[in-house]
């Protein structure tokens, strides 16, 4: 999996009211990166996160994944893509209530029409720590066990990458600490490239490259 990100924007209202979130952001993304993008509430972070993922449009610029500029796919085709190519976890988790542990982390699957892998499914569930809590309902959990629940989501269907954005927000320190070496194993053992966004220095450390955005400015202070 090969991203690059061509000068990104996106700008919300005109004249007066104009605000610019992101202003002509670049990046290149590499299989096997583990990058941070840190920056203060406001500063364009979580917008940068919607539009390498595909979850939004830019203004202008340009989003290549493997040649294809993705910008410019269907909404249906985008959210396809999405699917299949793209893990994401989120701060509030995002779990379904009525739905057990292992039905939500199945989701994605289903949404293709497409049986669960078995062993797979046991193998990640056991390096999450959760492979005993499979059917139990989210508010029986833990907040980290509900963030393990939804990371295991963000990898049943084998992405390239995984699109983090303040995976450890809801959570306490102890939790954080333990979701975020969570991550760097699935980074390290699986191989997958990582994104995460947030205002915490110290996770943004972990990464092995780092970002800094102010303003919408984007700029790397780290490099591989």
């Amino acid at each position: 999996m090969y991203i690059e990100a061509r000068e990104l924007s996106k700008i919300y209202g005109s004249g007066e009211s104009q605000v610019t979130a992101l202003n002509r952001a670049s990046l290149k993304i590499t299989q096997g990166d583990f990058l941070s993008i840190m920056g203060p509430s406001g500063s364009g972070k979580s917008t940068l996160l919607h539009l390498l993922s595909g979850l939004d449009r830019p203004t202008s610029g340009s989003l290549i994944y493997e040649g294809k500029d993705i910008c410019r796919l269907h909404d249906k085709e985008l959210s396809v893509f999405r699917r299949q190519g793209i893990g994401f976890i989120f701060q509030q988790f995002n779990l379904l209530p009525v739905l057990t542990a292992r039905e939500n982390i199945i989701m994605p699957l289903l949404l293709d029409r497409k049986k669960p892998d078995e062993i797979y499914l046991e193998e990640l569930t056991e390096l999450l720590g959760i492979h005993e809590r499979l059917t139990h309902l989210p508010h029986e959990l833990s907040g980290g066990q509900q963030q393990r629940v939804a990371i295991a989501r963000a990898l049943i269907a084998k992405p390239d990458v995984i699109f983090a954005d303040e995976p450890t927000g809801n959570l306490d320190s102890q939790n954080g600490s333990e979701v975020m070496e969570t991550l760097k194993n699935i980074h390290e053992k699986m191989g997958k490239t990582l994104v995460i966004i947030t205002h915490d220095g110290r996770i943004a450390r972990m990464a092995k490259r780092q970002f800094m955005i102010v303003d919408g400015n984007l700029s790397e202070v780290t490099e591989s």
